[in-house]
């Protein structure tokens, strides 16, 4: 493909540089006869929309899908498993949006950041836990200062606090979003 120049590969990226097949590609993500992929990409969408517009029940329902088909369930018992939840729930925000985890900010490492491409796109900040309740992730994004990264990139702008928990003994996940 790439000898043909349908597909191009430079940096570490994969592209295809013509319009007209990105666009056909972009057609058949989108197609249920695609298969679970367009679900997955659609899901992750459907996930992002939720954010941004503080709608925790479709986020704790995304999430609680995506755990019950991907990860088996005696692996599922610390942050790190709950990241890789996290990783494929977002997967179409990496589109708009740069995608951090870990990152250094304010006085701490945030789990997850979520810097926007595009100026009207809301800033997030996502902060996992396991067995607590969501206002201590709340509470530890604010007590870190962990909006301090995006004051700079987005004056004047919304920056979201999300929370997501995960109670072992409920097998059930939680969502809180506010605005810092």
């Amino acid at each position: 493909m790439i000898v043909l120049g349908f597909l191009s590969y430079n940096d570490g990226y994969l592209k295809i540089p013509n319009k007209e097949l990105m666009i056909e590609f972009e057609k058949a993500l989108r197609d249920k006869s695609f298969g679970y992929v367009s679900e997955i990409i659609e899901n992750s969408r459907t996930m992002l929309k939720a954010t941004v517009n503080k709608d925790t029940e479709t986020v704790e329902k995304i999430l609680h899908d995506i755990h019950n088909s991907e990860i088996p369930i005696l692996q599922y018992n610390d942050e790190n498993s709950l990241s890789c939840v996290i990783t494929l729930a977002y997967l179409s925000a990496r589109d708009t949006y740069r995608v951090e985890r870990e990152e250094k900010t304010g006085k701490g490492y945030a789990d997850f950041t979520f810097h926007p491409r595009r100026k009207n796109d809301t800033a997030f900040i996502v902060e996992l836990k396991k067995d607590e309740a969501a206002e201590v992730a709340i509470n530890q994004i604010r007590e870190k200062e962990y909006i301090q990264k995006f004051k700079a990139e987005n004056e004047g702008k919304e920056v979201l606090a999300v929370a997501i928990c995960y109670d072992s003994k409920k097998k059930e996940h939680y969502c809180k979003i506010e605005e810092i």
